[in-house]
């Protein structure tokens, strides 16, 4: 029979083994929460958000089927809306505009938009949808709190950015039903995301 002690001391010892940081599984560290009143970097706060709501952009995009790209809802009012691919091509163009910060001109987004309206395959249209989403993390991380609110061709860099993502997450909210018109659960209503 054991004795309470000996069974006591052997769960102290396995606890302690669990929590030896070079025996115990590898766990990543929580990012230290800031004290209230820190002020935290701009290009912190949008980058955490347009990284939060490209994530669920993006795998929207690529959990549609390739041969349901060209699908656009046709029961109801929907004369004439975008099909799901001219709605991720325009989202990919869009965000040239919004995130374009000091490089954009007319000419440049003229060009972007001809070269994405072209594309046709899932592949090249996922891939100008996450090159746009890599320009608009160009601009975020360089959001600093003395120029967030000065001027770029259309506004300031806060307003746009903010603006940029109200408008693709409008999108976003269309090609959800464009999915679930097709019986396909947008990934981030399947949890785990």
């Amino acid at each position: 029979m054991h004795k309470p002690h000996v069974i006591a001391a052997t769960l102290f010892a396995c606890c302690l083994l669990a929590a030896t940081p070079s025996l115990a599984p590898a766990q990543a560290a929580a990012p230290a929460k800031p004290a209230v009143g820190a002020a935290i970097p701009p290009a912190q706060v949008y980058g955490k958000l347009l990284s939060g709501m490209e994530q669920e952009f993006v795998s929207a995009a690529e959990a549609m089927p390739e041969d349901k790209y060209n699908f656009a809802p046709a029961t109801g009012e929907f004369k004439g809306v975008r099909t799901f691919a001219g709605q991720i091509k325009h989202v990919a163009e869009s965000n040239y505009y919004f995130f374009g910060g000091s490089d954009y001109t007319e000419a440049a987004d003229k060009a972007q938009t001809d070269a994405i309206e072209k594309l046709t395959s899932k592949a090249d249209i996922v891939k100008a949808l996450k090159d746009s989403f890599a320009k608009a993390h160009v601009l975020v991380d360089s959001m600093t709190a003395d120029n967030a609110f000065t001027n770029t061709a259309h506004g300031t860099r806060a307003g746009m950015v903010a603006f940029g993502m109200a408008h693709f997450m409008d999108h976003y909210g269309q090609i959800v039903e464009y999915l679930r018109l097709n019986g396909i659960v947008p990934p981030a209503s399947r949890g785990g995301m």
